[in-house]
């Protein structure tokens, strides 16, 4: 039987759709629209695409989109600035700075000056400690669109061995977290883990997010496990590929994330919807997209 592919595009798709339907059932108590702020600082050819992308997923949905493009060598005290400045407009409800940065600036630094209840990303010292203890708050974008994409095609995480190769903040430790919340029984394996083989063949659920092409393979792999990769690497020949060899696992797994066409998507429909469960917040709105 062919692996179900968890397919990210389809998802956000009709996760977009319910956001424009929850953005225009409360316009009138609000009187404007979620306001998502992205910081874009230098000339990276990544960033540009990526914050583009984010730009017209706002206006799909009917939210009001706040981009700043600042140059390469603004200072640190002046992109502060600009953060206090959005931290006080209160048109903005979600703001994202735009990684990487330049060498120059000290990007932790600038999550300590961002309201951590506008945290569009869900990466402030605040939300990590408030998804630790399981509170509501924002939630780290990808590994939340991870969750969503497992949610959605029903696959039952109670019980289920995890692994996450990966223990950035980024990714690797919320989504330990996630999964542990949803009572998987998880193991974190990394860079410098022995038998790296070993410890993913016992996962019933494999999500790799160790930024590696190529790095787990069929070997990796037991039969009938779910894989998701949420890597994403330009190949030197031209297109993407992910962490995971995908030619050789997918013939092995029940279900898997493609690279393109996985996690990617859910990634900014995740960030959009941290925005506008923080819009409906403030306006003492209905959740939207409840029970993700």
């Amino acid at each position: 039987m062919a692996a179900q592919r968890l397919d990210g595009r389809l998802l956000a798709a009709q996760l977009e759709t319910s956001m424009a339907a929850a953005i225009a059932a409360g316009l009138a108590k609000a009187g404007r629209p979620p306001g998502l702020a992205v910081l874009r600082v230098g000339d990276d050819p990544a960033s540009a695409v990526y914050v583009a992308n984010k730009e017209k997923a706002c206006a799909r949905i009917g939210a009001k989109s706040f981009g700043s493009h600042l140059p390469a060598n603004i200072s640190q005290a002046a992109l502060e600035l600009e953060l206090h400045e959005l931290n006080k407009n209160p048109a903005v409800d979600g703001i994202l700075v735009q990684l990487p940065v330049p060498a120059s600036i000290n990007d932790r630094a600038l999550l300590q000056v961002l309201d951590p209840n506008k945290d569009a990303d869900g990466l402030h010292p605040l939300n990590l400690g408030r998804l630790l203890r399981g509170e509501v708050g924002p939630r780290s974008c990808t590994p939340a669109g991870v969750m969503a994409l497992l949610k959605q095609a029903k696959l039952p995480l109670e019980g289920m061995r995890a692994v996450v190769v990966g223990r950035s903040i980024l990714v690797g430790q919320p989504m330990a977290l996630m999964l542990q919340q949803a009572n998987a029984t998880v193991t974190i394996a990394h860079s410098r883990s022995l038998n790296l083989e070993g410890i993913c063949r016992d996962a019933e659920l494999l999500v790799v997010a160790a930024g590696k092409p190529g790095l787990i393979g069929a070997n990796h792999v037991s039969p009938g496990a779910v894989v998701v990769d949420v890597g994403i690497h330009r190949r030197p020949e031209g297109g993407l590929c992910g962490d995971v060899r995908f030619a050789e696992v997918e013939p092995l797994a029940r279900a898997i994330t493609p690279v393109p066409g996985g996690v990617g998507p859910m990634t900014v429909t995740m960030l959009l919807l941290n925005t506008l469960r923080m819009w409906a917040q403030r306006h003492a709105l209905a959740e939207p997209c409840q029970g993700l």
